[in-house]
């Protein structure tokens, strides 16, 4: 099921020269498959450098989870697929007012409120926010 407005944006920042990146793919696009109701995305850091730019990503994969308005997580994700699954699990069953909390619950996560907000960054690049 694709939506207008995906309640959840998972993002793999990563680059094509990348050989865990390459190998990380499809499980990631695997992923993609069991949470239908999310918008996942693969981005290069690289071809996408206008959007990434400021997202100082140095350790590859780079995952960020957001749950509508609020990043949730942002960071270096060892690749392990099943690390990413849970991770989605534990989210999921949060209500939205939970997220919301866990995301401004320390100073980390309230900056990236602004700083990784990467559904405003695909607005403001004119993307839509369906998968």
């Amino acid at each position: 099921m694709t939506t207008a407005h995906p309640e959840f944006l998972v993002a793999c920042l990563c680059a094509a020269w990348c050989g865990t990146c390459r190998d990380y793919r499809a499980g990631f696009d695997a992923l993609a498959a069991r949470f239908p109701e999310a918008r996942f995305l693969w981005l290069d850091v690289e071809d996408d450098a206008e959007l990434l730019d400021d997202y100082e990503v140095e350790t590859f994969p780079t995952l960020l989870i957001q749950r509508h308005e609020a990043v949730l997580f942002f960071g270096a994700m060892l690749p392990h697929h099943d690390l990413l699954q849970r991770t989605l699990e534990t989210f999921h069953a949060q209500t939205p007012d939970e997220s919301r909390h866990y995301a401004h619950a320390d100073s980390l996560r309230r900056s990236w409120q602004n700083e990784r907000n990467l559904r405003q960054a695909l607005a403001r690049r004119g993307d839509t926010p369906t998968r």
